[in-house]
C-alpha cells in the first residue's frame, strides 16, 4: 500500500559504480577529494553548486558560531546516554540531536521563516517594520531569534556575524532587515530582548542565497561536531551519571502534584 503522493524516483546527489563515485556531477576522487574543504563540500551537497569565497567564509563562520555552548540539554542528554552504554556512540549522538527543536537550535529555521514573511509583508503590503513588531507585541507572541537566558544585553556571536557581513560587503536585504527589526525591538518591546545568534544566522544565509529548507541543517551539523567532542571527553572523563544524579537531586517529589 502506497501512502501519500509519490515523487519522481530520482536523486541528483550521487551515484556510484565499481570504478567511480559521482557527487553532484563531479568525480569524488578527482574533482572533490583534496580540492574542497568539508564546508565547501557540505555547500555543494546541499545546493548542487560550489560555493563562492564569501559563501564558504560565512558558512564556516556560522558553523563555528553555534557548534558549542557548554553543557546545554542536548550535550547532557548525549553524555548520559553514552554513560549508560559506551558502545553506543551513534545512539548517544542521536539522543543529543533529537533534542534539537524549537527551543534548542531549531530557532534558526523559524527565524528564517519570520524574515521571509516580514520581507514579503514590507514589499507586497507596504507594512512597516514597527507595525510588524508592534503587532507581535500586542498579540503576546514570541519573537524567534530574540532573547537569551545568558547573553545580555547583547549576544556577542550575533553582533560579530552581522559586523563581518557588513565589513565584507555581503549584507543585503535580510541583514538590513534583521538590523531594522533589532532596532524596532529595542524601541517597542516592553523589556530588553537582544538579538541572538539564531537570528543572525538565517539573515546572512538568506543574503548568500542558501536554500531555505536547509537552514535548520546548519545548527544540526554544527552541534553534531560538539556532541562528538563531548562524547570523546565523556569516554575519558565521565560525568554522565553525575549529571543524572544532580538532576534527580534537584527535583522534589510531590505526591499531590499529579492529582491537581
Amino acid at each position: 500500500m502506497k501512502i501519500g503522493k509519490p515523487g519522481k524516483a530520482t536523486t541528483s546527489i550521487s551515484t556510484a559504480n565499481s570504478d567511480t563515485i559521482t557527487v553532484r556531477n563531479l568525480d569524488l576522487v578527482d574533482d572533490v577529494m583534496g580540492q574542497l574543504s568539508f564546508t565547501e563540500y557540505f555547500f555543494l551537497l546541499t545546493t548542487g553548486r560550489k560555493p563562492t569565497e564569501e559563501q564558504t567564509f560565512f558558512l564556516d563562520l556560522l558553523l563555528v558560531s553555534i557548534a558549542e555552548h557548554g553543557l546545554v540539554p542536548t550535550n547532557q542528554a548525549a553524555r548520559m546516554t553514552y554513560a549508560a552504554d559506551p558502545d553506543f556512540l551513534q545512539g548517544a549522538v542521536a539522543a543529543g540531536l533529537l533534542g534539537c527543536g524549537k527551543v534548542i537550535l531549531g530557532t534558526t529555521e523559524i527565524a528564517g521563516a519570520f524574515l521571509l514573511d516580514a520581507n514579503r509583508r514590507i514589499k507586497q503590503d507596504g507594512e512597516a517594520v514597527d507595525s510588524i513588531i508592534g503587532r507581535m507585541r500586542d498579540e503576546g507572541r514570541r519573537l524567534p531569534g530574540f532573547g537569551h537566558p545568558l547573553h545580555k544585553p547583547v549576544d556577542p556571536r550575533a553582533q560579530r556575524i552581522l559586523s563581518l557581513a557588513e565589513e565584507r560587503g555581503v549584507a543585503g536585504t535580510y541583514v538590513t532587515l534583521a538590523l531594522n527589526i533589532e532596532d524596532a525591538v529595542m524601541r517597542l518591546w516592553p523589556k530588553p530582548l537582544p538579538m541572538n545568534v539564531s537570528f543572525a544566522i538565517p539573515a546572512v544565509l538568506l543574503d548568500l542565497d542558501f536554500p531555505v529548507p536547509v537552514l535548520k541543517a546548519i545548527p544540526i551539523l554544527a552541534r553534531t561536531a560538539s556532541l562528538l567532542a563531548h562524547l570523546a571527553e565523556e569516554s575519558e572523563t565521565p560525568i554522565g551519571f553525575t549529571l543524572a544524579h544532580h538532576a534527580e537531586m534537584g527535583i522534589t517529589y510531590d505526591p499531590e502534584g499529579s492529582s491537581e
